[in-house]
């Protein structure tokens, strides 16, 4: 957790300043989002995480005018946030920046408190001008709160489905390190067949962790799936009885197929 020692202090907005904390799925990604929003010059990073427990303690400390939150964080995930912001009566605005953009998770998220939506692959920088838009600017007419931002359907997204399908919690540190790792095989297919040198490597690299815990913790979310007795639906979206009743993938099988999936549908 990152927060800046005189924050109490600079969440009182100045002329132009408006306060705000950062929750992403990644390190990279807060650094990326907080980048951009101080490039604007209109807001002050009060705060920046991936872990959405420290993320509440963040904009509860602070008291930040707004916080940009992603559904998909280690510890605590982002509706766990809505609901614990919402419970501490936080009268932060919330704009959830996120790859999961079913019509069930928006409308969640807005009963939960959030109020606006923003749906990857929206480039950082229109988030920003969407947001002084809508919200310093007071320009509502196309875009009222809690409307999702028009989109493609990304590859995260498409990913996130079968997840949500196949039964894989997206609170738990496998779900990111399992999609970025099946991102990267889409990119380059040959990394699957150097995954402890290669692929868990470049995934502890962006989420500042060691191949070994991102090993573990990817095996973690695929029992986490076969716990949950799934495996139709595994063979459904696959179209063939790829699994039988007590069989589990490997890590490296489990990415190749959805990544070839993906593939085949035109990654």
């Amino acid at each position: 957790m990152r927060i800046d020692p005189g924050s109490k202090t600079k969440r009182r907005k100045t002329m132009d300043k408006h306060g705000i904390v950062i929750l992403a799925d990644n390190p990279k990604k807060a650094d990326e989002i907080s980048a951009a929003f101080e490039k604007s010059g209109r807001f002050t990073i009060l705060g920046k995480t991936s872990d959405g427990e420290e993320g509440v303690g963040l904009i509860l400390k602070t008291e930040a005018e707004y916080a940009v939150v992603d559904l998909i964080l280690s510890g605590l995930d982002g509706l766990g946030v809505l609901d614990r912001l919402s419970a501490y009566g936080s009268k932060t605005k919330i704009i959830v920046y996120t790859s999961l953009s079913s019509e069930e998770v928006v409308e969640t998220c807005i009963s939960k408190g959030a109020a606006f939506y923003v749906a990857k692959p929206c480039p950082t920088e229109t988030l920003v001008n969407r947001v002084i838009d809508l919200f310093l600017n007071g320009n509502r007419e196309n875009l009222p709160s809690g409307t999702r931002i028009a989109k493609t359907t990304s590859l995260d997204e498409r990913i996130s489905k079968i997840f949500i399908s196949v039964g894989i919690p997206p609170h738990i540190k496998g779900y990111g390190y399992l999609r970025e790792g099946i991102k990267l095989a889409v990119d380059n297919p040959d990394v699957i067949n150097n995954i402890t040198k290669k692929l868990y490597p470049m995934i502890g690299e962006k989420y500042a962790t060691t191949p070994s815990k991102v090993e573990r913790a990817i095996r973690h979310a695929i029992e986490v799936a076969w716990a949950r007795g799934r495996i139709g639906n595994i063979n459904d979206l696959f179209g063939v009885q790829t699994y039988l009743s007590g069989e589990k993938p490997t890590n490296g099988e489990f990415i190749a197929l959805i990544a070839d999936k993906m593939l085949l549908e035109g990654a």
